[in-house]
């Protein structure tokens, strides 16, 4: 039986394999920190993992008790920007937006204290579905 890791971060799970240099870059933009701010994640990088469906991946997300799960699938390896699906599995299990990788840490951050809601990154997202930042008040 399929699981993911047992973790107390937030997970980056790995669902295509085409391009490895891509899913490196994707670690290290992740790794670095913005404004002071690092992404307390874990990279689940495993081939069991490659062609999860977005159901599969909720109930994997919710057998380790996690509120959402950060995916870099098959778009994820072909957009320039390199967008990851961030996939709500606890408030409205499914519900996802995508993140350009620089902004993984706010996110990751946020969600993980429950200082943002799910809802407050997915609408805001730009007009092509994709999360760059909250827009400068």
């Amino acid at each position: 039986m399929m699981r993911l890791p047992e973790s107390n971060q937030a997970l980056v799970v790995r669902v295509d394999f085409s391009d490895d240099a891509a899913w490196n870059t994707i670690c290290a933009t992740i790794r670095e920190p913005v404004d002071g701010f690092f992404a307390y994640v874990d990279f689940v990088n495993d081939p069991a993992f490659d062609g999860l469906t977005l159901d599969q991946l909720v109930e994997l997300g919710r057998d380790v008790s996690k509120s959402f799960i950060i995916v870099a699938d098959a778009t994820t390896m072909t957009d320039p920007e390199r967008s990851l699906l961030i996939v709500d599995v606890f408030e409205e299990p499914g519900r996802m937006f995508r993140a350009v990788p620089e902004q993984i840490q706010g996110i990751e951050n946020n969600l993980s204290i429950t200082n943002m809601d799910f809802r407050e990154f997915a609408e805001n997202v730009d007009a092509d579905g994709v999360f760059r930042g909250f827009p400068d008040a």
